[in-house]
């Protein structure tokens, strides 16, 4: 990479942080712009690993003063789209977490996985709302709205912050929340990082004492029984049960299950957080259908929560895509199986449909109110592996079935599910028309030299 940044510039730079600073051509440069998905590059001319909220206030000054755009990073799971040139800000290192039993709070710095905020909250029987995996960061997936485990039951992530630590692009530190900046407060919540760089977030946790989850999986021949059945019986479940349905085609690697490995499968994922005996019968159907490869059903710690969806636990290569999905009716169904069933050569990894309604479709008070999909029953999401032999198919195996559901499908989605394919980089799609233009709006005031431009940034 030819640099573009001047040395002295870069220096200066480096006199104004505590963090690294850090040019492809040092050593840590690899190791410090890694995203999660090993087929989003990211190469920025330089990156900081910030310590501290004053790192990312100093490195966001000196971006603005020399005219460099800026991206941000902490785990990397949000990086869907290539990152050429400029600043990149790794928050990584901002690892504040604390919990505060009495008031039901946490608070976590921009680098906190939802790991260390369950290892410190579940022993006070309390829970905050993670997604699929708790290897992903808690500020990034609740600024793109956070669609939780549990959301049926309560909701986005983000309806339940309390207040943002965030660095504006003229590199101003503030805390907003309600009362303060609170239309920036509204617009951070849902608006991913178009208008700041969150350095900590505080929510609120909600009191759960474990849960009855996990998941059954299916022999691939009988997807099309299993998804219709899952269909009819998902319709009439109550908010205390979160579920979603995936056709697998898992390799043979060792981060696979035994008894999984080289199948395609299909795997219903159960969250149910009414008692035991009410969780078992809404499970029934479902439960005694087919001839189960494996069933992991049953209590759990909250702490093992992960093992609900099972997402790979290290990363991986990907391209992939997620809509809104209007319903899973028998035309639905014949579409997907016609494209991805078991007599198709189809090289995606993973196409899910989570259920949504119960509380993911009501703005509680004080909630984000920007996050989309609250009208939507459905979420479809697409996964294709970015290695041979397959992996140049994929694009089009995405954007192939996407087109085959036609008017199930809707062009709308989540931004923590813009992913790389089918026109995602027109990140509009993630937002109502209402909900973009006030995004747009807010732009022009914060951030009118478009300087956080990587990523799902909005634009006119």
């Amino acid at each position: 990479m030819v640099p573009t940044i001047p040395p002295a510039d870069v220096e200066e730079l480096g006199r104004q942080v505590a963090g690294p600073v850090l040019t492809p051509q040092d050593d840590g440069y690899e190791r410090e712009t890694a995203a999660y998905n090993l087929a989003t590059p990211i190469r920025p001319d330089v990156v900081v690993g910030a310590v501290d909220a004053a790192d990312v206030s100093a490195a966001v000054a000196w971006a603005a003063a020399h005219r460099v755009p800026v991206g941000v990073q902490a785990t990397g799971h949000g990086a869907d789209l290539p990152m050429q040139g400029g600043l990149l800000i790794s928050t990584a290192r901002l690892q504040e977490c604390t919990v505060d039993p009495e008031a039901r709070t946490a608070r976590v710095g921009a680098g906190v996985r939802w790991r260390s905020v369950l290892e410190a909250s579940v022993p006070h029987g309390l829970v905050g709302l993670n997604g699929s995996t708790t290897d992903v960061g808690v500020v990034g997936y609740t600024l793109g709205g956070g669609l939780p485990v549990l959301g049926r039951t309560y909701g986005f992530a983000a309806d339940h912050v309390r207040s943002a630590d965030v660095v504006t692009p003229d590199g101003r530190r503030r805390t907003v929340d309600a009362t303060h900046d609170p239309e920036l407060f509204d617009l951070l919540r849902g608006g991913k990082g178009n208008l700041g760089v969150v350095t900590a977030l505080e929510f609120g946790l909600l009191p759960l004492d474990g849960l009855y989850g996990g998941g059954i999986f299916y022999p691939g021949a009988d997807a099309r029984d299993v998804l219709t059945a899952w269909s009819r019986w998902s319709a009439d479940l109550p908010e205390t049960v979160s579920t979603s349905i995936a056709l697998l085609r898992l390799p043979a690697m060792d981060i696979v299950p035994e008894p999984l490995r080289n199948r395609f499968v299909l795997h219903l994922r159960y969250a149910c957080t009414a008692g035991d005996e009410e969780a078992v019968r809404l499970l029934a159907p479902m439960r005694h259908l087919s001839d189960p490869v494996m069933d992991t059903v049953g209590r759990m710690s909250y702490r093992d929560v992960d093992a609900i969806h099972l997402d790979p636990p290290v990363p991986l290569p990907f391209r992939d895509a997620g809509r809104l999905l209007e319903d899973v009716d028998d035309a639905t169904i014949d579409a997907l199986l016609a494209q991805a069933g078991p007599d198709t050569d189809c090289p995606l990894a993973f196409i899910e449909i989570r259920l949504l309604g119960g509380a993911l479709s009501r703005v509680p008070e004080g909630g984000a109110e920007l996050v989309p999909g609250r009208d939507a029953p459905y979420l479809i999401g697409l996964v294709g592996l970015a290695v041979p032999p397959d992996g140049e198919r994929v694009p089009a195996a995405i954007e192939g079935i996407l087109a085959s559901l036609g008017g199930h499908v809707s062009e709308r989605t989540m931004v923590n599910f813009l992913g790389s394919v089918g026109g995602n980089a027109d990140s509009s799609r993630a937002w109502s028309e209402e909900g973009h233009a006030r995004l747009l709006a807010a732009k022009a005031a914060y951030d009118p030299e478009n300087l956080l431009r990587f990523q799902h940034a909005v634009r006119a």
